[in-house]
């Protein structure tokens, strides 16, 4: 078993080279973890880098699993019976941006939906049904909507391009655009309009999820809750608040989406 500890820094080419060692003599290759206090750095493995084989997939996973056992041998067992997430993660189902590796929590810590764009649309009954699930079920206190920055359907919401059935998903964030019109200048790069987009989009669906009986009712029922609005850099790995925060019906964008009296 060939094993790699956060302190050695092992190089790309060290990594690459333990893979396939340890594919072609079968051994484990192994990230030691010091301490759970610690920063875990997951090794940055491709497809490509496993020959792009399901069955090295499998046994990574029996490798990550026994990985994990070692260090908490009760890990599973106790996450088979139960999840108490304290957060609902609403996101892009772009594959760039996993919501529990870009802030480094592990499983059972986040509740997760993803959609194409980071969308909550008020007649999805999938994207309603998480939430009520997360809310009243779950108890989580806070609910982060997550964009990202060079995001595809942002992008593609703002031509006038035939893409298919994801036309008809898009149009709400064409609403977006129309609705906030005036502030997309000419003066403004493509790459600066698309940020704009992507920011106010996000904007918007804290709004949305604010403005639903779902989370109104957790409010009135003097619940900790509170939704919020971050956007990922892809180029940077690092997330930005853009201080959208809501946390209460004196925060709704406007009195007319109050629904609980």
């Amino acid at each position: 078993m060939e094993e790699f500890s956060n302190s050695e820094a092992p190089t790309e080419e060290n990594k690459k080279a333990a893979i396939k060692r340890s594919n072609s003599e079968g051994t484990e290759l192994v990230v030691k973890v010091p301490s759970t206090q610690d920063l875990i750095i997951p090794l940055p493995t491709k497809f490509s880098d496993v020959g792009e084989n399901l069955e090295e997939l499998l046994r990574m996973n029996k490798i990550w699993a026994n990985a994990i056992t070692a260090q908490k041998p009760d890990f599973f067992a106790e996450h088979a019976k139960s999840q108490k997430p304290h957060i609902l993660w609403i996101g892009c189902s772009d594959s760039r941006v996993p919501a529990e590796t870009i802030v480094q929590l592990g499983p059972g810590e986040i509740f997760v939906h993803r959609n194409i764009a980071n969308q909550f649309n008020h007649v999805d009954l999938n994207c309603l049904s998480v939430l009520e699930y997360a809310v009243e079920h779950l108890g989580v206190e806070h609910i982060i909507v997550c964009g990202h920055y060079g995001c595809g359907g942002v992008a593609a919401s703002m031509t006038n391009k035939q893409f298919g059935i994801v036309d008809n998903w898009l149009c709400n964030l064409k609403d977006v655009y129309w609705k906030n019109k005036k502030l997309f200048t000419s003066e403004l790069s493509e790459e600066e309009r698309n940020g704009l987009l992507v920011r106010l989009n996000v904007k918007q669906q804290v709004y949305n999820i604010s403005a639903t009986s779902i989370v109104q009712r957790a409010w009135a029922s003097g619940n900790k809750l509170k939704v919020h609005g971050w956007v990922y850099d892809l180029g940077t790995g690092l997330l930005e608040d853009i201080d959208i925060g809501v946390e209460s019906e004196a925060q709704l964008c406007d009195q007319i989406y109050r629904v609980i009296s």
